[in-house]
């Protein structure tokens, strides 16, 4: 029996009111879709019957009484036979339709019941008692067979019974033996027990419906809720990918201006003596450095937080990263009174080089944000097949109850002291930056920390399988004093405020420029064969036309050779420059970019020879 079949006009809002239904009633095109599965089965069935029959009494009967119950079963089985095939070929459509093939059946049935009940009439009395068993067994079994077929159809099914065993009954009452009367009551057993399995397998049909109806209710109602749910992740995802946009806009425009502050009030201080005005630069050299970390951090929590950031791991030696951590840190260092201390710069390990820096930038310079004296030390050391990559300084401490917190968004530890401005700057979201990538590249990290003696964050990573490569000697921090007299820069840099202010502080410290507004205006100075060939390009990257500083520096290039030093300054920190910095020998640096950082770099970038170059510790 079919019970997958629903009525095309089924829906949501009346499935439950069918589910009650079931109890009594079944879809009629349940009830004729079952049957005729069950047809083939049937058929056969018959057939056979048909053929145990004629063995039985072919010997007994005569010939005319045997003929005429095969011509007359026959004619019931070639019909039936012919509807199962039109059934097939032309499958109903509505309900009248059904209904219609449904009398059709039931009509094959009972008329199939007719022809075992006059088996039974003209066949028992002609044999013996291995006839008369074998008779009954085939007419019980075709009862038994029904049951699946006519479970749905209680009525039939007793009128199939009935016409099957009355004849049969009948003619053994007639007999007037002794032992047909028990007989007829086993018959009538067998008839009352065939029924109660029938009205049993019913009952289980109906359950098995109400669970299928109910169940189909559950999907269509988890398929809204699905759908409910999935545009709500999409709209959950646009308004994510909005506001990592929106982020990256807001920081791209408000570091422009805040990049050219920076510039005209280093100008500014170059151009005039007095005290007061060389605290005033300070002052808003700070706050352009301050807002530069706000951005920093927001931007990476977002990036974080949207999926944009991937890992990609690679063996790479742990003195790349530290001679980028001397560039970056050792000004500010130096400017607090302490000590930066590279160890292990010998070391592979195997991670996302990009992750790894971001992690310890972020921990070098909380680092020195929050030690006042003494020293700030990062080491790696190899313990088994891991490395222990950590930083020491020697500051305040965090407290027991705040070391389980200071890895959670917007959180600052607590200081019943005075904190310098450069303390109070930021979000509380350092730290939280650092959890999140250590854990995207499933490393682990930890803190020690002893109140008024200091802390060690510790991150674990892979050794690397890479050849060591001997770190070249870099330059160490430069003196304050730096000149660049005799030295051609070219500036590439589309926003007037920006590129006047950079103007100014350059010629402030000596360079001769060649500045320029755009890729074009460059190239035409670049083709002037008269020029001399410049000592590094300062360019922005985002110029006009879609256009990048990196077109620039290939056009510069092209004229006066690859080993023209190149900067790149941005104000997206979104875009993901790293791999064109590799394949283009540029460095990067992020908008605002305040002078001292400036200053770091060009000489970097230039050698000066006067700086002695510090070499990174190998323990």
């Amino acid at each position: 029996m079919s019970v997958g079949t629903v009525e095309p006009a089924a829906t949501l809002a009346n499935a439950t009111d069918k589910a009650h239904k079931t109890a009594t009633v079944f879809p009629v095109s349940d009830i004729v879709q079952g049957t005729f599965d069950f047809m083939p089965a049937t058929l056969a069935g018959y057939l056979a019957g048909i053929g145990i029959t004629a063995m039985l009494f072919w010997a007994e009967a005569p010939a005319r009484v045997m003929l005429t119950w095969l011509a007359l079963f026959g004619v019931v089985w070639l019909t039936r036979a012919w509807t199962a095939q039109r059934f097939k070929r032309m499958p109903p459509q509505a309900l009248a339709d059904w209904e219609r093939w449904r009398h059709w059946c039931n009509a094959g049935t009972l008329a199939s019941g007719a022809m075992w009940g006059l088996a039974g009439w003209e066949f028992y009395p002609l044999g013996g008692r291995i006839q008369e068993i074998g008779l009954l067994i085939v007419i019980y079994s075709f009862c038994i067979a029904a049951v699946p077929v006519l479970a749905t159809q209680p009525r039939i099914y007793l009128a199939f019974a009935t016409l099957c065993f009355a004849p049969l009954a009948a003619r053994i009452a007639m007999e007037g033996r002794a032992y047909g009367y028990e007989l007829i009551g086993i018959l009538l057993i067998i008839i009352s027990l065939t029924t109660a399995l029938t009205r049993r397998y019913r009952q289980a049909l109906e359950r098995v419906l109400e669970l299928k109806l109910h169940t189909d209710e559950l999907v269509a109602q988890l398929r809204v809720e699905t759908q409910a749910a999935d545009a709500a992740r999409r709209e959950a995802e646009v308004a994510n990918r909005a506001k990592t946009q929106f982020f990256t806009a807001a920081s791209h425009d408000l570091r422009q201006p805040l990049h050219a502050m920076g510039l005209f009030a280093e100008a500014l201080r170059q151009k005039s003596h007095d005290e007061e005005v060389a605290q005033l630069v300070n002052s808003i050299n700070a706050s352009v450095d301050a807002l530069e970390g706000l951005f920093s951090e927001l931007l990476d929590i977002t990036r974080i937080d949207s999926g944009g950031v991937e890992v990609n791991a690679q063996s790479f030696e742990i003195g790349e990263i530290l001679r980028k951590l001397r560039l970056h840190f050792e000004p500010t260092a130096f400017e607090k009174g302490l000590a930066l201390r590279l160890r292990g710069a010998r070391h592979v390990a195997h991670a996302d080089p990009l992750l790894v820096e971001r992690i310890l930038r972020n921990l070098v310079s909380n680092a020195i944000r929050y030690t006042d004296d003494g020293s700030v030390l990062v080491s790696c050391r190899r313990r088994g097949d891991r490395l222990s990559l950590q930083v020491w300084d020697t500051g305040r401490g965090i407290g027991e109850h705040e070391r389980s917190r200071v890895f959670e968004e917007f959180y600052q530890v607590a200081t019943s002291g005075v904190m310098s401005p450069d303390q109070r700057k930021g979000l509380g979201l350092g730290l939280a930056i650092v959890k999140r990538l250590a854990d995207l590249m499933n490393a682990p990290l930890s803190l020690r920390s002893e109140l008024g003696r200091g802390t060690v964050f510790t991150l674990e990573l892979p050794v690397g399988k890479a050849a060591r490569i001997a770190p070249s000697a870099v330059p160490g921090k430069g003196p304050l004093g730096i000149t660049l007299a005799g030295r051609l820069i070219v500036v590439v840099e589309d926003e007037p405020a920006v590129r006047s202010g950079l103007e100014a502080l350059l010629r402030g410290w000596g360079a001769t420029l060649a500045s320029f507004d755009s890729v074009a205006a460059c190239r035409a100075w670049a083709a002037d064969a008269s020029q001399a060939k410049p000592d590094l390009l300062i360019v922005d990257y985002r110029l006009e036309n879609g256009m990048s500083g990196v077109d620039a520096i290939v056009a510069v290039r092209d004229r006066f050779g690859s080993s023209v030093p190149a900067i790149v300054v941005t104000g997206s920190t979104m875009t993901g420059h790293e791999q064109e910095a590799l394949d283009h020998d540029f460095h990067l640096l992020i908008k605002p970019v305040v002078p001292n950082k400036l200053r770091a770099m060009i000489a970097f970038k230039l050698a000066v020879k006067e700086w002695s170059p510090l070499p990174l510790g190998e323990g």
